[in-house]
């Protein structure tokens, strides 16, 4: 079989408190879909990066074929489709690219237009039908469904399933188990690959970590009995050179040898107490290095405001354009306190547009837009590429609670040292859970979140599921992450 073999690599960031890789060895088949799975901050984007070339490592990685990286980055966007498709694999002729839009769906109208004035949706179809078209290129796919609605998720999901030959990395349940057929996951302690698509292996993880934790309190009780051992082995010592020190040459027969014979049995008791301390300390160690793998998942807690009307908004008749384009017309909507309302829609539709009109950003509009009186607003924005700072600052210029802050993001996975970085250098996920966590810590009647879920893991994603079906705030969302709108919308309005 073709394979790429990872032996004993490490690497870490400069600077950085420890390495994020560390001895680390895998082969994977390039005629595997593979999704790759794991949570945010643990080196998944590194690891691509990895595979690359494009930073410094020990170890070896060694493989049979060329990689190449979704999103790809376009040297001339105001280039034609087609200019871009053959900037990507100049040999392909136009038969090739028509029949990888049939399966994308894509109009052929897109050849002919710039490709900096197509959907984000459109560009990332194009970006992947010139990737696969370039022969001989194991694909590196990087969260691609970051800019999809859930109709161009399901189109791009059958369009990969249908090829070979990728590592996919996605925090969208559905969209991993329509398209991969193995999975590699960052754990905790190591890196593993099974056979199978997301459920597969999260119904494997559930079984693992089930028994893990039944074996760390074993180990657990274990640990504390050598614990306790070591205590009793050192107080045996102290216990026994106590009785050579403490020789009163007027209290005792202090006749010739006495003490020396005393200091050697001290001596041949301090070296058995020595050796059984060491023995006792390896064991715990190695009990205590074992079953890390289990994912800590800590419950979030949210209360809402109540306000005093039960209708907290309401749009009536409401349009909208852009540069002379009709986006929007004779829009309504009514918010009711309770409801978790999610807005579906193809790209372009006008649904981050509401959010922002509800949220009360300059958006021109005809129709009314009513809110209730001193209605409280927590907004999530779609994009988090703007963060910059330290966290304390962040938690200060917008007015929350520190305290409350840091702990929803250690919650949300954030290791201690992760709190003394700047915000710039966080992962996209990392930087999403900052405006998640914000949001959480303002008291509001009502949160208006825009595709809050992008870049952000899947367990994590659980949490927030959990947390908003136990809190039930009043919701305005925009979402394309099918099992979350399932889970958490109340109802669905489509655009």
């Amino acid at each position: 079989m073709s394979a790429i073999n990872v032996v004993n690599l490490s690497f870490g960031y400069e600077n950085s408190y420890d390495n994020i890789f560390e001895n680390v060895s895998v082969v994977l088949d390039t005629d595997w879909k593979l999704g790759f799975c794991g949570r945010n901050g643990r080196g998944k984007t590194t690891f691509l990066k990895l595979l690359l070339g494009e930073l410094e490592y020990s170890g070896s990685i060694s493989a049979s074929v060329d990689f190449d990286y979704f999103p790809r980055k376009v040297k001339n966007p105001d280039y034609s489709g087609q200019e871009v498709l053959e900037e990507i694999a100049p040999n392909i002729k136009l038969w090739q690219i028509k029949k990888e839009f049939s399966l994308l769906n894509l109009d052929e109208g897109v050849l002919y237009r710039p490709f900096n004035t197509l959907s984000n949706g459109d560009q990332t179809k194009v970006l992947l039908a010139g990737l696969f078209l370039n022969d001989n290129k194991f694909l590196l796919i990087d969260e691609p469904t970051n800019h999809l609605d859930s109709d161009s998720r399901q189109i791009v999901a059958k369009y990969l399933k249908s090829k070979k030959g990728f590592v996919l990395v996605s925090h969208d349940r559905y969209f991993l188990d329509e398209c991969v057929d193995h999975i590699l996951s960052i754990n905790k302690n190591n890196i593993e690959v099974i056979s199978g698509n997301f459920s597969t292996w999260y119904n494997q993880k559930q079984k693992q970590d089930s028994f893990e934790k039944s074996e760390n309190e074993k180990l657990e009780k274990e640990i504390d009995r050598l614990e306790g051992s070591v205590k009793q082995a050192t107080q045996w010592a102290n216990k026994s050179e106590s009785r050579k020190i403490g020789i009163d040459p007027n209290k005792v027969d202090n006749k010739m040898g006495y003490r020396v014979a005393q200091g050697a049995k001290s001596k041949k008791k301090m070296a058995q107490a020595g050796a059984i301390q060491k023995r006792l300390q390896a064991d715990i160690e190695s009990k205590s290095g074992l079953l890390k793998n289990v994912e800590s998942t800590f419950s979030l807690k949210l209360q809402p405001l109540k306000h005093h009307s039960n209708r907290l908004v309401e749009l009536r008749n409401v349009g909208i354009k852009y540069d002379g384009h009709k986006v929007l017309e004779d829009f309504n909507l009514s918010v009711n306190y309770g409801d978790r309302i999610a807005l579906s829609g193809s790209n372009g539709s006008g649904k981050s547009s509401i959010l922002k009109l509800i949220v009360g950003l300059d958006i021109p509009h005809t129709g009314q837009v009513k809110l209730a009186n001193s209605l409280i607003i927590s907004y999530v924005p779609q994009d988090a590429f703007f963060l910059a700072g330290n966290l304390s600052d962040f938690a200060s210029n917008n007015g929350i609670d520190e305290t409350l802050f840091k702990a929803i993001l250690h919650k949300l996975d954030f290791s201690k040292a992760q709190f003394d970085k700047d915000i710039s250098n966080f992962s996209m996920g990392q930087k999403k859970k900052v405006l998640i966590a914000k949001s959480l810590s303002t008291l509001a009647h009502l949160y208006i979140w825009d595709e809050p879920l992008n870049y952000i893991d899947i367990i994590s994603r659980m949490q927030i599921e959990d947390l908003i079906l136990s809190s039930k705030p009043t919701m305005v969302f925009v979402e394309h992450d099918k099992a979350f709108m399932e889970k958490i919308a109340s109802n669905v309005v489509e655009l």
